[in-house]
């Protein structure tokens, strides 16, 4: 791959001719991140899933708008070839809000985090955002005091995050205490026991619920009256669809030896573990991560919907 070329740093997101057309007409949108396409599921599966999850989000009334960064413009929304571009660029980087600005100046394309979308789509006025599931406290975080940085995020931005929940190779309960002292906002989808990525129940418990796509909109409606910051809507896979309880903790001990063996850190982490997973399972988290993707996705276009009648 040849070397980025510098630039002039262009913050502004570009909107793809839809996503532009539905926010000048108050119609719904929903942002999708990149990294999942780029480094979070393995090719040729990425580029399929990628148009599953925008039919996804139109099934659910709203127009997709996946985001990344090109050439180091931001994009919200992106054309077949910019998404082809995203799935087969083995040398995309991985890009949080610490990153956006490097990229900007310096021409780097990128995939979107949890923390990099959400920034980008509320600054171009997209309030619900759709992905798999959020970073968090990583463990051992007391030792290497590994966070992602998407708890920040959501705590400094105003949108919707439909998820499942948090990966499940992270320190769950250190994670809701830390959303909690960052004033967060969490709610269970019909539910009042978080989700555990691949499994229905992380085992921890939710304070709050909201039952249809119009409660979550006033929640956020609220929320966003009252101080910036995210609201996260944690919607469980249904238990006929989740994981195997047994296989999913046998993996999951397995990635997390095999990481710690290899010496991975950092952001390196987490795709390390999910493409063990998926070696280790024989495909099935894999059809279960792409599974929840799409109902969230489906959600997020719901509630997407309801919010753009509020407005």
């Amino acid at each position: 791959m040849s070397a980025p070329t510098p630039r002039a740093a262009t913050p502004t997101p570009v909107l793809s001719p839809e996503v532009a057309d539905a926010l000048a007409a108050g119609r719904p949108v929903v942002a999708l991140e990149s990294t999942l396409l780029a480094h979070g599921l393995p090719r040729p599966d990425n580029r399929a899933a990628a148009d599953q999850v925008e039919d996804a989000v139109r099934a659910g009334g709203a127009v997709p708008a996946t985001i990344a960064v090109l050439d180091g413009v931001p994009h919200v929304g992106l054309t077949a070839a910019e998404v082809d571009r995203v799935c087969a660029d083995t040398e995309l980087a991985k890009l949080g809000v610490r990153d956006l600005p490097i990229a900007a100046a310096l021409g780097v394309s990128g995939a979107t985090t949890v923390s990099s979308t959400a920034l980008l789509a509320a600054a171009a006025g997209i309030g619900v955002f759709a992905t798999g599931g959020l970073g968090g406290v990583h463990r051992q975080s007391q030792d290497t005091f590994d966070e992602s940085a998407d708890l920040v995020a959501l705590a400094r931005t105003s949108i919707v995050v439909v998820c499942a929940g948090v990966k499940s190779i992270l320190d769950v309960p250190a994670t809701l205490e830390r959303m909690e002292t960052l004033s967060v906002t969490v709610v269970g989808y019909r539910t009042l026991r978080f989700p555990g990525f691949y499994v229905a129940d992380s085992g921890h418990a939710l304070d709050w619920q909201v039952e249809d796509p119009a409660a979550a909109a006033r929640v956020f409606a609220a929320r966003r009256a009252l101080a910036p910051g995210a609201v996260v809507v944690a919607n469980p896979l249904p238990e006929s669809e989740q994981l195997d309880r047994d296989l999913h903790d046998r993996v999951i001990a397995g990635a997390l030896a095999a990481a710690d063996a290899a010496g991975a850190r950092g952001k390196d982490v987490t795709p390390f573990v999910l493409g063990h997973l998926h070696d280790a399972s024989e495909g099935a988290t894999l059809a279960v991560n792409v599974q929840l993707v799409l109902r969230n996705a489906e959600l997020a276009g719901r509630i997407a919907a309801e919010l753009a009648q509020l407005s």
